[in-house]
């Protein structure tokens, strides 16, 4: 686990460290959020573990807040061999951590800015760690917007989490979903038919964008239709990680990795490219 160099203990970013599962919670019918027991664990907003559940490993946003480091989360989709052998883990299993690793939202550079969060399905974990901090933070920001969109209404996340934040005075929350059903009497609508209700100032603005390539393409082009500056906005992207240290290049995006130089970059940075649908 450790190598030693000029008689100093380094972590080798190679090796997993071994933590046990505290819980494992049920947020959909195919999402889980690993909680998993830690000392003194730090990461900033944005930031990726590599899970590693002896049948394989892979790139994992954490989701808990960064003012806690007993405990680190991870929300889970049950896609394949090794994130369904992460969520069939149960309280007092093993499980391997290597991380933190990537480049974090920028949220302290923007304070004294309005923020706009967007989120479309998964893409709410990633952002979980950026709202607390907005939250615990709440008076070094403006206005405080957070647009989310699903699939479907069994799709939503954190819907206690959710529920606390649209309760509270101080941030607007607005959730859509694709397809309704019976018993659904929100939103219907792509995220995107939900940037019109938000009223802030273009010029002293920042957002932060997570999902699927194609609603953050659409997304990035209605904020900017807002006036927002694309310096100021800033967007997570996925990639296939192997080493999540930028050796491998098994994330390269155009000359990015997104392991190190991302996954948060900004829209001004990568805007060409992610028009490109094939890249």
């Amino acid at each position: 686990m450790m190598m030693h160099d000029n008689g100093k203990s380094v972590i080798n970013p190679y090796l997993p460290r071994i933590h046990k599962v505290k819980r494992i919670k049920r947020e959909t019918h195919d999402t889980f959020t690993i909680e998993i027991s830690a000392d003194g664990f730090k990461f900033m907003p944005g930031q990726f573990n590599m899970l590693y559940a002896f049948v394989g490993e892979v790139p994992i946003s954490i989701s808990s807040d960064p003012a806690d480091g007993n405990v680190i989360m991870h929300t889970v989709r049950r896609v394949g061999h090794t994130t369904s052998a992460l969520c069939s883990l149960k309280a007092g299993d093993s499980i391997g951590v290597r991380g933190p690793f990537g480049n974090p939202w920028p949220v302290r550079e923007q304070e004294g800015n309005d923020i706009v969060v967007v989120a479309g399905g998964l893409g709410l974990a990633p952002l979980r760690p950026l709202i607390y901090h907005l939250l615990s933070n709440r008076g070094r920001y403006g206005r405080i917007y957070l647009l989310y969109g699903a699939k479907t209404p069994r799709d939503i996340l954190y819907r206690n989490e959710l529920a606390r934040w649209r309760a509270r005075f101080d941030v607007d929350v607005y959730v859509t979903v694709d397809k309704a059903d019976e018993r659904w009497h929100g939103n219907v609508g792509v995220v995107t038919s939900l940037i019109p209700r938000v009223h802030v100032d273009p010029l002293h603005s920042s957002a932060f964008v997570c999902g699927p390539e194609v609603m953050m393409r659409f997304t990035t082009r209605e904020l900017i239709n807002l006036g927002l500056n694309a310096e100021r906005i800033f967007i997570s992207m996925e990639r296939n990680m192997k080493c999540a240290l930028g050796i491998c290049g098994h994330c390269q995006f155009g000359p990015e990795f997104i392991c190190k130089d991302g996954p948060v970059l900004s829209y001004s940075r990568i805007a060409r490219l992610l028009s490109i649908r094939e890249v």
